[in-house]
């Protein structure tokens, strides 16, 4: 067998393996007596067919199956020997010569593959900014506001002052729709000017389409159907029956107790402290967030790789089976060389030091996801072992626990790569912390 590596442009180059008969031969032979075997031809016994019969039969099908396999799987090998990072696979080249699988003689296959760059960085001399993000009353006030929410209720106010929540009477002409409800919290500025100062018993017109943004709300509100209220003048008159705003309880030592029921927060001023330290937490979070984005963006536009372009949108083309056009694939490329030149980078610094992810670390980023999905539903504080649990359901669905190797190997990168950068501290406000995603 004959391997041959010739280059026909940047990073793309054409893999032929030549496989001489007696390469294959024995295999060839090998299979043809398992058909021999197998094979139930009129006339004959099974097994007993000739083997003149069977090669008319399996000879040039079989030649195909095992020269391809032979060639693919030493193009891999050569690959793997000489220590070449290919981008994708290897794909059957446009240069492939006619082959005749009936002669029983050399076979010459052609892959093109795609080569990975070399990435060539200086980490001495790369600075980035990492933000240190200043802790503001409001941010505590809002979270303190989050968290007690759940304690909080519905009480009658006067008047609509902002985001009230409001029951009133719909009407129009001889219909009546009574308990309306209208939320002033989903609404812009603009669009809850008009509410401001309404009092029990005011009436106002409203366009139902306006205040009601989906066909479900209105269906619901209305108790009409679409094609019902498509042909409805949207116009109503509201009367306003109830007015009332969501009020949280005064925070008391009673109440914290009642938020933390595993008692590892039992005062109002150990909770202050709790507030203060998940809110500082939380603006490290969002610093490291954005440092991982900059180290990204840095690594990359001072790598500069340039990518076999040709070969990639022919790949990315067979290895979708013709789902996308060529148009579609031009027109995504330049996201797929972002992602792809990010993950050439990332992969030299995981191979280089020997980067690894535990099943530990796994379990741990599993549980910190699953913990956030229960912060969201308004439970801050959960058993491990229900935790563990939910952890383990995450990790065994293998799309998501590739994601989460992923997360965690970008982590790695990157705070590898922080520790040998120079990055300078930035004292920052979180409104112009805000600004630098815009």
């Amino acid at each position: 067998m004959e391997v041959v590596r010739e280059n026909i442009g940047n990073l793309n180059e054409i893999i032929k393996i030549t496989i001489a008969a007696a390469d294959y031969a024995e295999v060839v032979d090998k299979t043809l007596k398992m058909h021999k075997k197998k094979a139930t031809v009129p006339g004959f016994r099974q097994g007993m067919v000739p083997m003149s019969i069977i090669k008319k039969m399996y000879l040039k099908g079989t030649t195909a199956d095992e020269t391809y396999k032979m060639a693919s799987q030493a193009c891999y090998n050569y690959l793997t020997d000489n220590k070449i990072e290919i981008l994708g696979d290897p794909l059957p080249s446009d240069s492939q010569p006619a082959l005749n699988f009936e002669s029983q003689g050399d076979l010459e296959f052609h892959f093109e593959v795609g080569v990975s760059p070399e990435v060539v960085l200086d980490l001495e001399n790369t600075k980035v900014i990492k933000y240190n993000i200043t802790v503001e009353d409001e941010m505590v006030d809002g979270f303190t506001r989050n968290f007690f929410q759940r304690f909080g209720k519905l009480v009658d106010v006067e008047s609509i002052q902002k985001d009230e929540a409001i029951t009133g009477t719909l009407t129009q002409g001889e219909i009546e729709i009574k308990e309306a409800y209208v939320g002033l919290i989903s609404m812009t500025d603009e669009e809850r000017a008009p509410f401001i100062g309404k009092k029990v018993g005011d009436k106002m017109e409203v366009n139902v389409n306006e205040i009601y943004k989906t066909a479900s709300q209105k269906t619901a509100i209305l108790k009409m159907t679409e094609e019902q209220i498509a042909e409805l003048n949207p116009i109503f008159e509201l009367t306003f029956d109830q007015v009332r705003k969501f009020e949280i309880p005064e925070i008391t030592d009673e109440l914290v107790v009642e938020g933390f029921p595993n008692g590892e927060v039992k005062t109002v001023a150990e909770f202050n402290k709790h507030a203060n330290a998940e809110v500082q937490a939380s603006l490290e979070n969002e610093s490291k967030y954005k440092l991982a984005i900059d180290v990204r963006k840095k690594l990359m536009e001072d790598a500069n790789l340039s990518l076999p372009e040709t070969f990639l949108k022919k790949w990315i083309f067979a290895m979708n089976d013709g789902k996308y056009s060529k148009e579609d694939i031009d027109g995504e490329y330049p996201q797929f060389v972002e992602m792809m030149s990010w993950d050439i980078i990332k992969k030299k610094f995981v191979l280089e030091n020997d980067m690894q992810v535990t099943k530990e670390e796994l379990i741990d980023e599993a549980k910190q996801m699953a913990k956030q999905q229960f912060i969201q539903y308004g439970m801050p504080t959960i058993e491990d072992s229900l935790l563990s649990n939910y952890a383990n359901q995450i990790i065994s669905n293998k799309e998501e626990a590739r994601k989460l190797y992923d997360a965690i190997y970008e982590r790695k990168v990157v705070e590898f790569v922080a520790s040998k950068i120079k990055t300078s501290k930035k004292k920052i406000s979180a409104e112009d912390f805000g600004k630098l995603f815009q």
